[in-house]
């Protein structure tokens, strides 16, 4: 049986993307390095927030398969490289599982097939470090042999409005002919597709979307300081604020930024421009605001515990959602970590209640659950709200017992200390 689609990398992207292109009816295979993660989809479970494992065995049911073999790449017509990018220790892009997944395919590449990057890089990555893997390891040329393109992806985890299919789609190819193939494919199962000038405008536009993000979240992180420290109510600012229709966008403070997207891809964007020379001011002021918001939630926790208790020194703190979004399981990149390690460094005892996560882990070590929240709010002497779950009731918050650290303005009631 023909291969219509290889999908290299199953995860945040990967998976989903698998998803729409078999409810479109394209033979599709997934290909993973991770043995843990093949078995699993094998068995009919999704480790994705977002495919629910009925939906996996949807795909199962429609000849979707994982493997760990790279010779299903053998007679695909289309291949889509989906791999994390992230930081290495010092801050600076890894494009290592790029670099593997280009290799892979250029071992296996074929006159007419198309390869596309989805995996978020800095302006060149595709031009630069995948074009010349593929075209060395195959022999072939790409805009000639083999058409490349770059389409940066745009999942949203827990957006149950916007989807792959009514999403806009940026693509781009190493040819005009390259991003002719890459519009074909896409228009299979995307309603809308932006043709981009050449694949640096592409890869350029992705940075510029989770930096301009990254950017407006440190400006209302840095009103919020302000505000505490001048005694003004942010809250109503923003809602005072967001009333205008035009010419403002509304960004809300909290306890740091998460997730895979925001907090690295700015990273890309700034190290390719020193790489070049210039210097992305905004972005290292950004950084550096966005890096106080955990320290300041912790700072005041420990003020509560003070308050409360006189000192910090074996007070129970209760973390009330440890995602990096609201109603989303990952904790990738999550200030929850952060905060929590504030508080055990000055002696609290620390619990978590997250619906979401069964197991959390600071330093290497293990913070209990609580699954009972009435309980755990009855116990803490302070709990602090994170993330702002749907099962976080506005008016049960503001019963609480204990004190309540609010770092997004859920809450109403006496006990309640909003950021």
């Amino acid at each position: 049986m023909a291969t219509d689609l290889v999908v290299i990398g199953l995860g945040h992207v990967g998976l989903p993307l698998s998803r729409a292109a078999v409810s479109a009816g394209l033979a599709t295979v997934g290909y993973d390095v991770s043995g843990t993660v093949v078995s699993g989809l094998a068995a009919g479970r999704s480790h994705v927030g977002g495919v629910l494992d009925a939906e996996v065995a949807v795909m199962l049911d429609a000849g979707f398969h994982a493997t760990t073999d790279p010779a299903v790449l053998d007679g695909a017509q289309t291949v889509v490289i989906c791999v994390p990018t992230g930081l290495t220790p010092e801050g600076l892009p890894d494009l290592s599982a790029v670099e593997d997944a280009a290799r892979v395919v250029a071992a296996r590449l074929r006159p007419g097939m198309l390869v596309v990057l989805e995996s978020t890089s800095y302006p060149g990555t595709t031009e630069d470090v995948v074009r010349p893997l593929l075209e060395h390891g195959s022999g072939l040329q790409a805009g000639g042999d083999f058409h490349l393109s770059y389409s940066p992806q745009r999942i949203d985890p827990g957006n149950e409005t916007w989807t792959i299919r009514n999403t806009p789609k940026v693509v781009s190819g190493c040819s005009a002919l390259c991003a002719k193939y890459a519009v074909a494919f896409y228009s299979l199962f995307v309603d809308h597709l932006v043709v981009a000038r050449g694949t640096r405008e592409a890869e350029m536009a992705k940075l510029l979307e989770n930096s301009y993000r990254y950017v407006n979240m440190a400006l209302v992180d840095e009103v919020a300081l302000f505000c505490h420290e001048t005694g003004i109510d942010v809250w109503d600012v923003l809602h005072c604020a967001a009333s205008k229709p035009f010419g403002f966008a509304s960004f809300r403070p909290g306890p740091g930024v998460g997730g895979h997207c925001v907090p690295v891809d700015p990273r890309y964007l700034a190290a390719r421009a020193e790489s070049q020379g210039f210097a992305f001011r905004t972005l290292a002021a950004a950084h550096e605001v966005l890096g106080r918001m955990p320290n300041h939630v912790v700072d005041r926790a420990l003020a509560l515990l003070t308050d409360v208790r006189g000192r910090p020194e074996g007070a129970r703190a209760l973390l009330l959602g440890i995602t990096y979004k609201a109603d989303v399981a990952d904790v990738r990149e999550t200030p929850a970590r952060p905060v929590a390690a504030g508080l055990l460094a000055a002696g609290a005892e620390v619990y978590y209640h997250d619906p979401y996560i069964a197991e959390f882990t600071v330093g290497g070590r293990s913070l209990p659950r609580t699954e009972n929240l009435r309980d755990a709010m009855a116990q803490a002497d302070v709990a602090i709200l994170l993330q702002d779950h749907a099962c976080y009731a506005r008016e049960a918050l503001g019963q609480a017992r204990c004190a309540l650290l609010d770092t997004r303005g859920k809450a109403v009631g006496g006990r309640v200390t909003l950021l």
